[in-house]
């Protein structure tokens, strides 16, 4: 299978974009990148904001590796963006996404990915209110996947995450999203991420990746993959012990024939870690996985 990095790991750290291009290529030993939005703001004022991207995109390029596209980090993700309990705070999530479709565009990467947001408690605990917010939603990415076509990316990948106050949190939720998004201007697709399908206290027994395989398999373009204990969303390198190991991914994966989607590294670090500590960790942690279920070890295994 197809390991990449998304580049969460190099927030606070490593901000220039030549050297860190190299030791993703070098060091971290993979092809697929994916950016995260936490480099640079998709709200910072577009021609500076896109002179900067452009610098990150031509440095991934230089060398060799491959833009998937670009992914909402930590920062927006604090934002309760388009599940916002006011229509002029969702029309401003709305105008934020854009201009992350513009950022991208201007990176030539070929979609954007994010969570939708989060809801307020009030709203959250209405079931009303939650179907009322679910349906400007639907409409809401509706128009952003009109304005992305236009801006020529090819789709929108929307994560689920393991918030009750979210959506969608659950495989059938993420299903009946899709499938109440059929047909829009650019395909609408799940980025489904290991640590959130394994999280327990929401999910009890059905935290379990060959479930939401068997549910949405046909709209999954890719996967986020981290170390965790089930417990907490910890994006942990796989230097640590927890859920998940080598031959338990070799083998979900295998039994659902997903070998095609990319496994995007999504490590996450506490910003007082030491960048030396980070840069072996994620060293380690790739090349585990690399040698374990990178195309090279599928290509030995045959």
């Amino acid at each position: 299978m197809k390991i990449g990095l998304n580049l969460s790991f190099a927030v606070k750290r490593w901000l220039a974009p030549a050297p860190l291009a190299a030791m993703i290529r070098n060091d971290f030993r993979t092809e697929h990148v994916q950016f995260t939005w936490d480099l640079v703001d998709p709200w910072w004022p577009s021609g500076e904001r896109d002179a900067i991207a452009r610098r990150w995109s031509r440095a991934l390029r230089q060398e060799g590796l491959l833009l998937g596209g670009t992914f909402g980090g930590l920062a927006s993700y604090t934002y309760p963006q388009l599940l916002a309990p006011t229509v002029e705070q969702r029309r401003l999530s709305l105008e934020f996404f854009k201009r992350a479709v513009d950022m991208t565009s201007a990176m030539e990467a070929a979609c954007i990915g994010t969570p939708l947001g989060g809801m307020s408690h009030e709203d959250a605990e209405d079931e009303g209110r939650r179907r009322a917010i679910y349906a400007e939603v639907l409409d809401l990415v509706r128009e952003l996947a009109s304005y992305a076509k236009a801006a020529g990316l090819k789709k929108i990948l929307v994560e689920p995450t393991p918030l009750s106050t979210e959506f969608p949190s659950d495989p059938q939720g993420s299903l009946q999203l899709m499938w109440d998004l059929e047909g829009t201007a650019v395909p609408i697709r799940l980025l489904v991420d290991w640590g959130h399908v394994l999280f327990e206290p929401l999910l009890k027994e059905r935290a379990d990746m060959g479930i939401w395989l068997a549910t949405c398999l046909p709209y999954i373009d890719c996967f986020h993959l981290q170390q965790t204990d089930g417990q907490w969303d910890r994006h942990w390198g796989f230097t640590k012990l927890g859920k998940l190991n080598v031959n338990l991914i070799r083998q979900t994966i295998e039994r659902y024939n997903a070998g095609d989607r990319i496994q995007y590294v999504e490590l996450i670090y506490p910003f007082e870690e030491t960048d030396e500590c980070v840069y072996q960790d994620v060293r380690e942690t790739m090349t585990m996985l690399q040698s374990a279920l990178g195309e090279a070890a599928a290509s030995a295994l045959r």
